[in-house]
């Protein structure tokens, strides 16, 4: 089967699933989306590497990036293999002493393993031809971490209106306060404030 090659193009709360999260892949070589539910940790685990965020302690997958690394395996590659009743499969192509193995795992976690190690996303023809969607041309394609955000806005916001009340000192100081208290989401929403200022000054 043709496989496609991915990227992650936004993060953002999930419109029908009100305690999840969406992440958004679009077709590196085309115009359509696919787009997948997952839980609030794993939205997390993904924005703190779309962010470049360095927690106090290792989140479970900078756990297991660490031990692979370790012991000398290498994440090649990440492939969406499966949809089966809505739910999406993945599997984690790893290399070591030139072998390669093949790890089942759920989706969402394999992209959060994916963002660390900045390997490849495919999927299969016949899955983006079943739940693939065409978006507007007007839609933003702004860099991913630009876009990411574990918050509850959309990606289109112009960040959390309370924080429009800090100075660009005092948000690097609150940064620096909730990601010691590993408040990922509300780290998230200050980095795109901080960023959003940083590039209009």
């Amino acid at each position: 089967m043709k496989k496609i090659e991915l990227n992650i193009v936004a993060l953002s709360h999930s419109v029908s699933h009100s305690q999840n999260y969406a992440i958004i892949l679009g077709e590196k070589n085309g115009v359509r989306r696919l787009p997948i539910v997952i839980g609030g940790f794993e939205a997390q685990a993904i924005a703190v590497a779309l962010e470049n965020m360095v927690p106090n302690r290792p989140l479970t997958h900078d756990l297991f990036r660490n031990t692979l690394h370790t012991f000398k395996i290498k994440l090649k590659e990440i492939l969406i293999s499966d949809l089966v009743d809505g739910i999406f499969y993945a599997t984690l192509f790893c290399e070591k002493d030139g072998e390669i193995e093949e790890i089942d795992s759920r989706t969402s976690d394999a992209l959060a393993l994916a963002v660390r190690y900045e390997c490849p996303i495919y999927t299969y023809e016949e899955i983006m031809d079943t739940a693939g969607v065409i978006l507007e041309e007007t839609e933003d394609t702004e860099s991913p971490s630009a876009k990411s955000d574990s918050g509850k806005e959309q990606p289109s916001d112009k960040g959390d209106g309370s924080l429009n009340t800090y100075s660009l000192e005092e948000l690097e100081k609150l940064l620096e306060t909730v990601l010691a208290e590993e408040n990922y989401e509300r780290a998230a929403k200050i980095r795109d404030e901080i960023n959003r200022r940083t590039k209009d000054s």
